[in-house]
């Protein structure tokens, strides 16, 4: 019996320092390509490339928050979790506010440099979200990394189709309208991330 609790507890910590590694690499790439996209976006002057830059900045800091609450007990995992989602919630409302500013008074954007920052910012988001599959189904917490992830991917497609969208109409209202549509995913994964922590962080009955 001991001896089975103890191969556990090995297997335990063995996902916890994989998990660790993935966690680690997903933050480089995320930090990485949130100074690309900014410095892209402002050049451009893109209002969805800033919104995806500032949506790294955010994933960059949430695998941060994981990697300090990794190991720990459920309810400093789902804690995390409960921050990470108020984190996203005000990212989407900020994107919000930025697109109809830039709807009054925003010009054109640069259509090749949103295109291309885009695609890179895709194959990253692609290799983040190959690397936290595993991962999809775990606690709150580690569902949260995987669903930025995921709405990453989503995000960084509609960028490109934004930049293709001003190129053909040389209007800026499709990169206007993918910065509130990547408004509505953050909001709406904040929502589901919250959820399920404040479920989680729940007393449990006693038995």
């Amino acid at each position: 019996m001991s001896a089975n609790c103890c191969n556990h507890a090995t297997e335990d910590q063995l996902r916890d320092r994989r998990y660790r590694c993935v966690l680690w690499a997903a933050l480089v790439i995320n930090a990485g390509m949130f100074f690309v996209e900014i410095v892209a976006g402002v050049a451009a002057g893109s209002t969805s490339l800033q919104a995806d830059a500032l949506d790294f900045l955010a994933d960059a800091a949430n695998y941060g928050i994981s990697l300090f609450v990794v190991g720990m007990t459920l309810r400093y995992r789902s804690s995390a979790a409960l921050v990470k989602g108020a984190t996203m919630g005000i990212f989407g409302m900020w994107v919000l506010l930025t697109a109809f500013r830039h709807a009054a008074y925003g010009s054109l954007p640069e259509a090749t440099t949103m295109g291309a920052v885009g695609v890179v910012a895709l194959l990253a988001n692609a290799a983040s979200f190959a690397l936290l599959w595993t991962y999809r189904g775990g606690d709150s917490n580690m569902r949260s990394v995987w669903l930025c992830s995921r709405n990453d991917i989503i995000g960084n497609c509609a960028v490109v189709l934004a930049a293709l969208g001003v190129f053909k109409s040389g209007q800026s209202w499709p990169d206007i309208f993918v910065a509130v549509v990547m408004a509505g995913f953050a909001l709406q994964g904040a929502w589901r991330i919250i959820r399920l922590a404040l479920a989680e962080l729940q007393p449990r009955p006693l038995h």
